[in-house]
């Protein structure tokens, strides 16, 4: 079930071992640990190694460690935080996990009309600013998808921030880092979202205003086009999944 890890030093490989085991499901929730010292002879590493990477694993919410007891898997669905959702993007084999991408999208998709919404109640004039700067430098990229698709995601960093609430930046944080492990599989699939400029613009325009009602009514529309995109994307290597 377990691999020797090569590198004995690294407790960042046992912790990235035993964290696939987890999210995989071979470990399933309530399964208990081997000992510390079974667990060192497994995986070829020293104690030290593996008691770093056990700490690691409970401050995610993926084990529960007994003082002088057992150490038991935990189910993350119910126990981890946001923190976890990029480590479950791609299976341990490599695999997109479809499911989870989907809810990627599906959550970038519901918090962005209203990041959106406080960005324009909420902004610093030098935000639009900033933002009216963004919309010209895609513009400058004259269809070029890749650095359209790199300008965009600064453009809602900016509203994220500007948006002055701590738990949608902590939240887009993650849904970036997320999303940035499999955009340039995707950068063609939303073409018709990073090329309705005017949509961006018009955001723009609504914080400038602090119109926060047409900030979230063109973002809803905005990300909506790129949404379904990949939706049917997902779909179509779902059913070729299926079909192998």
């Amino acid at each position: 079930m377990l691999e020797p890890i090569q590198k004995q030093s690294l407790s960042d490989a046992v912790f990235e071992q035993l964290r696939g085991r987890i999210v995989d499901g071979e470990m399933p929730p309530g399964t208990k640990l081997p000992s510390e010292r079974v667990l060192c002879e497994m995986l070829h590493v020293n104690r030290g190694a593996l008691r770093e990477a056990l700490r690691r694993l409970e401050q995610a919410r993926l084990i529960r460690c007994q003082h002088g007891g057992s150490t038991r898997v935990l189910d993350y669905r119910t126990s981890a935080g946001l923190d976890l959702l990029s480590s479950l993007l791609f299976t341990s084999a490599g695999e997109l996990n479809i499911a989870v991408a989907r809810s990627v999208v599906e959550m970038r998709s519901a918090l962005a009309p209203d990041i959106a919404r406080l960005a324009a109640l909420r902004a610093e004039p030098a935000t639009a600013e900033r933002l009216d700067a963004l919309v010209e430098a895609m513009r400058d990229c004259q269809g070029e998808l890749e650095p359209i698709q790199d300008i965009a995601q600064e453009f809602w960093g900016e509203l994220a921030t500007a948006s002055d609430n701590v738990a949608y930046r902590l939240a887009y944080n993650t849904l970036i880092e997320s999303f940035r492990k499999f955009a340039r599989l995707l950068t063609h699939v939303m073409a018709e979202e990073y090329t309705s400029l005017d949509h961006y613009a018009d955001i723009a325009d609504a914080v400038h205003r602090g119109d926060g009602e047409a900030a979230m009514q063109h973002a809803s529309a905005l990300t909506h086009r790129g949404g379904e995109a990949i939706k049917g994307m997902l779909d179509t290597v779902r059913i070729e999944g299926q079909r192998r």
